[in-house]
């Protein structure tokens, strides 16, 4: 599996994001081509003072060859293409392989 991880700084408008993101954002993500799973939270807490991110998100995709179509695909623009609407703190995206393991 392959995830796809976007950290959100904290925006100038908390409640605008809040509202946008689950409002026009996220609808969007769900038909996502490749998508196998996604969560997001907005209670992003450091164990060391305050966090520097509002906001997470994480999508999961069966391969990293997935997730790069998945991205250049017209549904993946539009995505790209919406994140200023809501994301004015700016954006970090990260992607990785998973390693499973058990306890």
């Amino acid at each position: 599996m392959h995830r796809l991880l976007v950290l959100y700084p904290k925006p100038a408008d908390p409640d605008h994001f809040r509202d946008y993101y689950v409002n026009n954002h996220l609808p969007l993500v769900k038909n996502w081509p490749g998508l196998l799973a996604w969560r997001y939270t907005f209670d992003v807490a450091s164990t060391n003072g305050d966090s520097p991110y509002f906001a997470v998100f994480e999508a999961d995709f069966p391969t990293a060859t997935a997730m790069a179509e998945a991205q250049a695909s017209e549904h993946g623009q539009r995505l790209t293409a919406d994140v200023p609407n809501y994301a004015t703190g700016g954006v970090v995206v990260i992607h990785y392989p998973v390693q499973n393991s058990t306890a």
